[in-house]
């Protein structure tokens, strides 16, 4: 499965009132609607698994790639996320319906529209047995924000002025100037809290091998390279134990061997189900498939605009051509939803009627148009010309997508090459431009942090991290810092509506299809989340015996 960076600028907020505000403010601008929902003609979203009726001795757990580290600073991605969920905690929780909750802070408050103090919880231990105070708080936070670790989360906290221990379990951040976006961040990777003493311990290795000394409900067991990692069950866990005692992180780079390892019982479930199988496993009789809502969308990011992809008709024209129901229906399993735009419904469902349909108004055209596309590459002087698109064994999503884009590049007069990446190699795309060298585009599907279209439409501004074609407009960055400023839903949202217009415009980011989350669940086990939530939440601590 493709994966995807997570760093984002964030900008200013104006709060509407410097009193105290409570964590429900937030909550309440969180979250899709509940519940199951149609999801088109191969797939019904599930808002969860049935509840675990008894604990497990284990579990087992398939990944499309091993960890590179599980160090919190590195956490940007699928296989680190899906591991580290369950062995460290943030000060807030996202939960499996997506909304906003306390995580390690018990309570986080806004005395005035820069100041965010969060009350830790009591008596957290982390799993070396020592007790989490403020410092410790302290210095997992100021480890996201120093340049020399070159965090993937470092922009979320490019508006912090300072963070301090205000008390034995208080900590006051200030801001450089209001911003709403920085506490919903604080329940994902960026406001993971580790023991300072652990850290420092560890040294250069930390995250890559020993424990990592964190409050989750699981401790990091053995790491075998190449092949596994095991979670173990934390006894001395602050909140509800984990149903089962050890839980078992299978890297399966193939997907046809991850299906098998599912069919046959040696794996127990997974996220991020290989598309091909989605069919097998259904109808396999041997456990249940299901889709939750993933905040994702498949695109084609534009990673270099010196060549003929500089011209904003040749992106236009690529648009045109690609065929995205053949797409969904080949390369997403038929569990998909064509789209032109590259947020998700779903992110949109707090904001007002007339905000949601000024979002979805005038976007990218999702009809092929051949004859349009050719005439636009033409006009362009572009005929004949080369571009090069990222492909990969990782998933038949990412592979048919790339095959998709070479078949549009043939038809409308481009000749569009592709270069095979390493599943494992996949995710350096994302931080390493060296990587990106020699690359026009690659399939990418981003999923969102956060329940906010910002999340998304801040990656066009000038310097943002995934800004890869190095686009700035300073009109754009303005409308970014006005929609971050604007804490009222209907403002905010119109703000946002005009974002995802140029975005669509400017298309360096091609919008192909929605998403859903895939899981897959034998008849043994149930209680994991449907939602992507699993990439912030312990979802594991959930999962135990189906009978």
């Amino acid at each position: 499965m493709p994966p995807t960076a997570h760093p984002r600028p964030r900008r200013a907020a104006v709060l509407t009132a410097a009193a105290v505000t409570s964590l429900s403010l937030l909550a309440a601008c969180s979250g899709p609607p509940a519940g199951p929902s149609g999801g088109g003609d191969g797939f019904r979203l599930s808002a969860d698994t049935p509840a675990a009726k008894g604990g497990l001795d284990s579990f087992t757990w398939a990944l499309y790639a091993e960890p590179p580290t599980l160090d919190p600073t590195m956490a940007f991605d699928y296989p680190q996320n899906t591991i580290l969920s369950n062995v460290c905690e943030s000060l807030m929780r996202w939960t499996p319906q997506l909304t906003l909750a306390p995580g390690l802070a018990e309570k986080a408050t806004n005395p005035d529209p820069t100041t965010w103090v969060y009350d830790l919880r009591s008596g957290v231990h982390f799993h070396d047995g020592s007790v989490m105070t403020a410092e410790d708080v302290v210095y997992s936070l100021d480890r996201q924000r120093d340049p020399e670790n070159a965090a993937a989360w470092a922009q979320v906290f490019q508006n912090v002025d300072s963070i301090t221990a205000t008390g034995p379990l208080r900590v006051t951040v200030k801001l450089k100037q209001p911003d709403s976006q920085f506490p919903q961040y604080m329940a994902t990777a960026a406001g993971t809290v580790t023991a300072k003493a652990g850290v420092e311990a560890a040294g250069k290795d930390y995250g890559t091998s020993g424990s990592l000394d964190c409050t989750g409900p699981f401790t990091l067991g053995d790491w075998a390279k190449g092949q596994s990692i095991e979670l173990r069950r934390f006894d001395g866990y602050w909140g509800t134990k984990a149903k089962s005692a050890r839980a078992v992180f299978r890297f399966l780079t193939d997907p046809s061997a991850r299906t098998n390892a599912m069919l046959s019982g040696e794996i127990d479930g997974g996220y991020l189900i290989p598309t091909e199988s989605y069919d097998r496993l259904k109808k396999s009789g041997v456990g249940t498939l299901y889709f939750g809502e993933g905040l994702s969308t498949v695109n084609v990011n534009i990673t270099s605009t010196k060549g003929a992809l500089g011209d904003v008709r040749v992106r236009k024209a690529l648009s045109l051509a690609l065929d995205r129901s053949g797409f969904v229906k080949a390369g997403l399993g038929g569990a998909g939803t064509v789209t032109g735009s590259l947020t998700t419904k779903a992110v949109w469902a707090g904001y007002p009627e007339a905000v949601r349909t000024d979002a979805f108004a005038h976007l990218t055209p999702t009809d092929q148009d051949i004859q349009q596309a050719r005439a636009l590459v033409e006009q362009a002087g572009a005929t004949g010309k080369t571009l090069t698109v990222a492909t990969s064994s990782i998933g038949q999503d990412v592979s048919l997508l790339a095959t998709a884009v070479q078949n549009a590049g043939a038809r409308i007069g481009l000749d569009v090459q592709l270069k095979t990446i390493a599943p494992n190699a996949f995710t350096a795309l994302f931080t390493d431009p060296q990587a990106r060298e020699g690359l026009d585009m690659f399939p990418e599907t981003y999923y969102d942090s956060v329940t906010d279209p910002l999340d998304l439409l801040s990656n066009f501004r000038t310097g943002a991290y995934q800004n890869y074609p190095g686009f700035s407009d300073k009109a754009y960055d303005d409308l970014v810092d006005r929609a971050a400023a604007a804490y009222d839903p209907a403002e905010r949202g119109a703000i946002e509506a005009k974002l995802q217009q140029t975005a669509s415009e400017q298309l360096f980011w091609i919008p192909v299809a929605e998403w859903p989350t895939a899981l897959f669940l034998n008849k043994r086990i149930t209680g994991a989340p449907t939602t992507i939530s699993y990439l912030y939440y312990p979802w594991a601590a959930d999962v135990g015996a189906a009978r």
